[in-house]
């Protein structure tokens, strides 16, 4: 059996029930061996890069996972969703003076493009972009970490999300980087708070460990018009959901986020623990996992399991 829905406006055929398709993906996806596990973060190298999982959540409320998808993995880069949100809903259009929504077509680490354009980054999913939301959220809330931490939990309603505290210590140890990032941006004025403060707040932020099942269902409402599938709560507005997914689409995948739009065709967001999210409107979230990195630090065992299902499902919002 299957059941046809509509997503950005265009038809999908799904089956009812996806875990067949699903097991034939991964089985496929297993025999792709390009790339490597992170290494320039010492606890992420330790990570089994044989672990390979892949979950699809429905606004419907049904989850179907196959794989490794009940065992954690530090989310990295995917955590920028969720700071953003936050730092949305706090400080509202003011925020877009400090960063911009424009694609950066650079490493997402640049700095050279970040002196460029004086201290203000491109998007809020490049590492500058984001190390700016930490300082919107630690400007503004009294705890951040927690602020985040509840608002995760709450919208995948498990209280087992955590943060990984040998992996904050080794993004701390090793986040030269990003604190020559965050430094440059406060010498042009465009961090308020404490460095190091903002700092702790993004590399904490990173070191948060999902499941894919409840990384899916956290993210649900960005398919959902910003309506929690599962609560019913208005997790933000329609008119911000919209504006996360087209950040997602232009900038979720670093510089393959044109071959991704091109070949799978739907807002996406990617972590360098090998996680990678993509938000398929009026339908759900896929979230698919495996260490693994190509040369442009994304998972490329996700990218396959992520693109196969969209392609079988049709699923491109374009």
């Amino acid at each position: 059996m299957s059941k046809d829905v509509i997503s950005g406006g265009q038809s999908i055929h799904a089956p009812d029930n996806l875990k067949p398709l699903l097991e034939k993906i991964l089985q496929q996806a297993l025999s792709v061996n390009e790339g490597k596990v992170a290494d320039y973060i010492p606890a992420l190298a330790e990570v089994n890069p044989e672990y390979c999982a892949l979950t699809v959540a429905t606004l419907d409320g049904n989850v179907t996972s196959v794989g490794d998808t009940t065992t954690p993995f530090s989310i990295q880069s995917i955590s920028k969703i969720f700071g953003l949100m936050l730092a949305m809903e706090r400080l509202g259009d003011p925020l877009w003076d400090r960063v911009q929504m424009e694609p950066s077509g650079q490493p997402f680490n640049s700095i050279v493009q970040l002196e460029w354009e004086k201290g203000i980054p491109r998007n809020p999913m490049i590492n500058a972009g984001a190390i700016l939301v930490s300082d919107v959220l630690v400007s503004h809330y009294s705890a951040s970490k927690s602020a985040l931490l509840s608002m995760v939990r709450s919208l995948c309603g498990s209280d087992n999300v955590c943060v990984d505290s040998r992996v904050h210590e080794s993004e701390r140890e090793h986040g030269s980087r990003n604190s020559a990032l965050a430094y440059l941006m406060k010498s042009f004025g465009n961090i308020e708070s404490d460095v190091e403060e903002v700092l702790d707040h993004y590399f904490w932020q990173c070191a948060l460990t999902m499941t894919t099942e409840d990384l899916a269902r956290s993210l649900a409402f960005l398919a959902n018009r910003g309506v929690c599938p599962r609560t019913g709560a208005q997790i933000t507005s329609h008119r911000d959901a919209q504006r996360v997914n087209a950040l997602l689409s232009t900038s979720g995948m670093y510089d393959q986020s044109g071959q991704f739009a091109f070949t799978v065709g739907l807002p996406a967001k990617s972590g360098v623990g090998g996680g990678i999210i993509a938000i398929v409107p009026d339908y759900g979230v896929i979230c698919a996992w495996s260490p693994p990195l190509n040369a442009f630090g994304n998972s490329a065992r996700s990218m396959f399991m992520i693109r196969e299902l969209a392609n079988k499902l049709g699923l491109s919002v374009y």
